[in-house]
């Protein structure tokens, strides 16, 4: 799909009724109504994969502070992957408080050129019968980066996870070093070790693997901000983002969830040699400083770090220290080469 800028061209509600109707063909919801970017340029794409016979349609969408083309800066791509409950845009371009609970918006701020997709079965991509796990999110990346390549004429570019994007961004780490500039591992998990999130999670095993889509209903999404520790995250953005999300259907794939209690490890941190930013909050369930620490200490290269953001759990792009999460990313992504020695 041709990109897209904000503004009430002809082209700009072709391509949102494009993608509307290639969404309800699929068997998805039909798109939401764009969201404000005022003072941002935001575009909209398409990317695809296959699965057999079966052509799979994804959003991607992007946001930096100017239009691209000739004349702008060429600005590094931070691509951001979604987790397991959400999609895309209601996990990090909420239309909240004038995007001030929008990571899309703090980091082209900083000075990136940010994108994100919906992953399959997820927010206007393709709604398939598969249950869209960690290995199927990596093809989706796989996918969206040729969308970003194309666009932008950056092969490697940075990609920062969260929960159960983080486990897709590892394994697309793995599989396309080539690809790759620095990686974030946000609420990240390794062995599960340890995780009292994934006990508790493990005991819908069997629903996991007879169903592929589980229920998501207002509540659960709620429960995401105060099953850790209450109060690490704004009253107002769990009703906020159950409103942004919903219209997309009260179920999402279960493929991640199984993957996370019976597969792990699913990243293995000797096969991710690009430089390594592992970030998790103070009381985020998910994992153990133990378990991700074994993780961090495996890693090859040199260029890694490790930071705990005070007074988060599990939703760090929400949550009341979102600042001081964005700022570790950003400096992270925009370190200076090291100096061989």
């Amino acid at each position: 799909m041709a990109r897209s800028g904000e503004g009430p061209s002809g082209t700009r509600r072709a391509v949102l009724a494009g993608a509307a109707g290639a969404a309800a063909a699929a068997g998805s919801p039909l798109a939401a109504a764009p969201r404000s970017a005022a003072g941002f340029w935001r575009g909209e794409y398409s990317a695809a994969k296959r699965r057999g016979d079966q052509a799979i349609e994804l959003a991607v969408y992007r946001k930096r502070l100017e239009p691209p083309g000739r004349g702008a800066p060429a600005r590094p791509v931070l691509f951001l992957v979604h987790g397991s409950s959400t999609s895309a845009l209601s996990s990090f371009d909420l239309p909240l408080a004038g995007g001030a609970y929008s990571s899309m918006n703090a980091f082209a701020k900083a000075g990136f050129d940010v994108w994100t997709m919906d992953h399959e079965g997820y927010g206007r991509s393709s709604r398939t019968s598969a249950n869209s796990d960690v290995a199927s999110g990596a093809e989706d990346l796989k996918a969206a980066a040729e969308v970003v390549l194309r666009e932008t004429g950056q092969r490697r570019v940075s990609f920062l996870g969260e929960s159960s994007g983080a486990l897709r961004a590892g394994v697309f780490a793995m599989k396309h070093p080539d690809r790759i500039d620095r990686l974030g591992l946000g609420a990240f998990t390794y062995t599960g070790k340890g995780s009292p999130t994934l006990t508790e999670r493990a005991k819908q095993l069997d629903f996991y693997r007879a169903n592929n889509r589980r229920p998501r209903d207002r509540a659960m999404i709620l429960s995401i901000f105060t099953r850790d520790r209450p109060g690490t995250t704004d009253a107002i953005v769990g009703p906020a983002l159950a409103d942004a999300e919903l219209p997309f259907g009260d179920s999402v794939p279960t493929g991640t969830y199984l993957d996370m209690t019976t597969n792990l490890p699913v990243v293995d941190p000797l096969r991710v040699t690009c430089p390594v930013l592992l970030v998790r909050g103070e009381y985020d369930g998910i994992a153990t400083d133990a378990d991700l620490l074994d993780f961090y200490g495996k890693l090859p290269h040199g260029d890694k770090q490790f930071a705990v953001i005070p007074g988060a759990a599990h939703s760090l792009a929400t949550c009341k220290n979102r600042a001081l999460f964005e700022h570790t990313v950003a400096a992270f992504m925009t370190m200076p080469k090291p100096v061989p020695v």
